[in-house]
């Protein structure tokens, strides 16, 4: 139960961590303010935006089982989903911020900054991710290395 209970906390505050992070990063850009003709609908820059969220998340699981595979030291410790989440974070990571530098309203207007704001930040975590993993494979690699 104190494990379940936990569990929940930690997805709340990462929750929370990362919403804050993509409001950080829409008043850095200076489009936290709504728009005042909201736009329903998909719109070409909300695909973009949509599609770099995509390769945001791919980035975020690849660099997370990756990790998984470095910790236990199966197979090549991760380095090829490391390598996968550096470049699925990378173009996530330019794919939002070029959304946001061609934007031209705040949430609401049909720029997809939110969804840029979003796919930024998943991109810096799965970067983060996968050099993480790069770093401890390599390290790992050359303790085996002295110990033999």
């Amino acid at each position: 139960m104190k494990r379940a209970f936990a569990m929940i906390l930690v997805g709340l505050a990462s929750v929370a961590v990362f919403a804050a992070l993509v409001h950080l990063v829409l008043a850095a850009a200076h489009l936290s303010d709504s728009a005042a003709n909201t736009v329903q609908g998909l719109t070409p820059r909300r695909i973009w935006a949509t599609v770099a969220i995509a390769l945001g998340i791919a980035g975020v699981i690849a660099g997370s089982m990756a990790l998984v595979r470095a910790a236990r030291g199966i197979g090549n410790r991760g380095r090829g989903g490391a390598i996968v989440a550096m470049v699925t974070g990378s173009l996530a990571a330019i794919n939002g911020g070029l959304n946001l530098a061609v934007a031209t309203g705040g949430p609401g207007s049909g720029n997809g900054v939110v969804g840029g704001a979003a796919a930024f930040v998943l991109g810096f975590v799965g970067m983060a991710m996968g050099g993480m993993t790069l770093f401890r494979s390599r390290r790992t690699a050359l303790q085996s290395e002295r110990a033999m």
